[in-house]
């Protein structure tokens, strides 16, 4: 079974960096493609980033192209979201999955990923 544990989510004002952390334990560090999706109060869920087993192959959901990066340290057994240019519509709580299937198709994360618990994100100045 594997374990998701998500950190670095906090208060920040708008155009403030933020860095969260995804620790993967419990199984295979690369068998897994790991994804970040986030949920705003009263929202669906939705997809923010994600990441191949490798760390070559990434993609990213329309609203925060250009502002967040993500990537793996597969000896750390850990993947990042580095958050740059914070809006104030990017508040929202932060989840980690980790699915064993690699697709440019959010739902395959859904479909067969496992989920950590989640990490706040606010930004309001």
């Amino acid at each position: 079974q594997v374990q998701l544990v998500e950190s670095g989510g906090g208060l920040v004002r708008p155009g403030d960096s933020l860095e969260l952390t995804c620790e993967v334990s419990g199984r295979t560090f690369t068998d897994f493609a790991i994804a970040w999706f986030r949920q705003a109060p009263g929202e669906d869920r939705e997809f923010v980033a994600g990441v191949n087993w490798y760390g070559d192959k990434t993609y990213y959901g329309e609203p925060v192209k250009g502002r967040f990066t993500i990537f793996r340290v597969n000896t750390k057994n850990a993947v990042y979201l580095q958050m740059n240019n914070l809006k104030p519509e990017d508040t929202a709580v932060y989840f980690c999955n980790a699915s064993p299937r690699w697709e440019y198709d959010p739902n395959s994360f859904v479909q067969y990923g496992s989920w950590g618990q989640g990490t706040q994100v606010t930004v309001s100045s």
